[in-house]
C-alpha cells in the first residue's frame, strides 16, 4: 500500500537529486521496471547501466534523468528512507501505486498529487485514513497542504 505524508516530514529526503547522485546503484537503471518508468516519464531509452537515449538530450547518464523518474528509482530500491515525491509530476503517480502494489512504501508529498480516476489504495499517515478515489483523498489531503 502506499502511504502518503502530507506536509514537512523532518525524516523525508527532500533532495532527491543529490541523494540519487551518490547513493544510485547501475543495477537499478537496467532493471526491466525502471526502463519501462524511464521510458514512460522520460520517453526516454535506457542502453545500458550508464547511458540513456534521450529524445531531447541526446547520450546521458542517469543523473540526468528528470528529478521524476530519480524519486521513482529511489522508492522502489530504497526501501527504507522516505523520499520527498513532490519533484514528480502527476505522470509519476501511477508509477508509485505500482511500485507499491507489493511492498509498502511511503513517501512524502508537499501538494496534492492526481492519482488519476481509477480506484486506488492509499494510506493518509497524517489522519490514519485510507482513500480510494481522487474525491476521497482531496477532502483529507486538501488540509494538509
Amino acid at each position: 500500500m502506499l502511504n502518503i505524508y502530507y506536509g514537512d516530514m523532518q525524516e523525508s529526503v527532500y533532495n532527491t537529486a543529490a541523494y540519487f547522485k551518490y547513493d544510485y546503484e547501475d543495477s537499478w537503471i537496467i532493471d526491466p521496471f525502471v526502463k519501462e518508468m524511464i521510458q514512460d516519464v522520460d520517453q526516454s531509452t535506457v542502453l545500458d547501466s550508464g547511458v540513456i537515449d534521450s529524445p531531447v538530450l541526446g547520450k546521458i547518464p542517469p543523473t540526468g534523468l528528470s528529478g521524476g523518474v530519480k524519486t521513482l528509482i529511489l522508492v522502489k530500491f530504497d526501501k527504507d528512507k522516505i523520499f520527498n515525491a513532490s519533484t514528480c509530476g502527476d505522470n509519476c503517480a501511477k508509477w508509485l501505486l505500482k511500485i507499491a502494489e507489493s511492498e509498502d512504501r511511503t513517501i512524502n508529498l508537499r501538494h496534492l498529487m492526481n492519482f488519476g480516476k481509477d480506484p486506488f489504495v492509499i494510506r493518509i499517515l497524517n489522519t490514519g485514513e485510507i482513500v480510494h478515489s481522487m474525491e476521497e483523498l482531496v477532502s483529507i489531503a486538501g488540509e494538509f497542504v
